[in-house]
């Protein structure tokens, strides 16, 4: 029975998240340097201290995130870990699936960082604020859902931009379409239809820009084939290609994040344990809610560190 490692993603961020790890392993504290070397800023101490809602900023969350995460991995590491040995596929959710990557050896730290801190800023500038939205819709079938969205948009843009599973789905796109779902979801029966508190309609067609950009920036760092293969968020399928991985984010950043199904691919194909790997559970109550069968366990401090090495062997 295998192993795999998941990667969180916008949303986990707290202010003080990683401090432990990178008090207690000098190489969780290198991975934060190394950030703050590429970026060119103390993205560490706003990390650390705050304010929160700087952190919670999209072009600083993301790549916060992902050292975090990375921190997590290096720790694990220098007690002698290896993904490469015992784990058996990597997935994150959204920006995670960055992080993911790093954490196999697709791209660098700095590298990760880089591309993050790009991606932040184009997702932000994609769309001018205020006109677009998002809404979790809670208890309707994926099927309603998308009927909802097809019948708000009337030519503009209101789609499925996350099936987080436990029912559980996000929409995405132009603000009085999402608006207009929502309201329809909710007589449709959903138990909830909540506008979530966002700067932008990720993973929505009008991300179209940010994905332009990614696809210019991805063509220019090295690659190199991961040394574990990633999982999809679009397409839910492993691979180790480089260049079919860039075209997977691309696609990633106007497509939907299907964590529903990637937890249930994992469960079809042999893991047996989930590990999420840096701030928070968000994705552990995910997996909780999506597959019993499936163990769970977080690593994102030194203490799960070290729980997690006995576990793991």
């Amino acid at each position: 029975m295998a192993v795999a490692f998941t990667f969180p993603g916008q949303g986990s961020q707290a202010v003080g998240m990683g401090r432990d790890l990178a008090d207690q392993f000098l190489e969780a504290r290198r991975v934060f340097e190394e950030v703050d070397a590429a970026l060119g800023e103390n993205l560490s101490k706003l990390i650390w201290e705050g304010p929160e809602e700087t952190l919670t900023l999209t072009a600083n969350a993301q790549p916060a995130l992902m050292a975090v995460s990375l921190a997590a991995m290096r720790a694990l590491e220098a007690r002698g870990f290896s993904l490469k040995d015992k784990v058996a596929y990597v997935a994150g959710h959204s920006l995670g699936e960055y992080s993911a990557l790093a954490a196999a050896g697709f791209v660098s730290v700095g590298d990760a960082a880089k591309l993050l801190r790009t991606r932040g800023n184009a997702m932000q500038a994609a769309v001018p604020a205020g006109e677009g939205a998002m809404a979790a819709i809670i208890g309707l079938e994926q099927a309603d859902v998308e009927a909802a969205c097809a019948e708000a948009a009337k030519g503009s843009v209101c789609q499925v931009a996350n099936d987080n599973g436990g029912g559980q789905l996000v929409i995405s796109g132009a603000r009085a379409a999402v608006e207009l779902a929502a309201k329809l979801c909710t007589e449709k029966g959903a138990k909830r239809a909540l506008m979530l508190q966002v700067s932008a309609p990720f993973h929505s067609a009008l991300m179209a820009p940010a994905a332009d950009i990614m696809r210019e920036a991805l063509a220019g760092v090295a690659k190199s084939a991961p040394m574990v293969p990633v999982v999809s968020n679009v397409t839910v399928t492993p691979t180790s290609d480089p260049d079919e991985i860039a075209r997977r984010l691309v696609e990633q950043v106007t497509g939907r994040v299907r964590w529903r199904e990637t937890v249930e691919w994992f469960g079809a194909n042999g893991v047996s344990s989930l590990y999420e790997v840096g701030a928070g559970k968000v994705l552990t109550g995910l997996a909780r809610r999506i597959n019993r069968d499936i163990a769970t366990g977080a690593i994102g401090t030194a203490a799960e560190v070290e729980a997690a090495l006995a576990a793991l062997g």
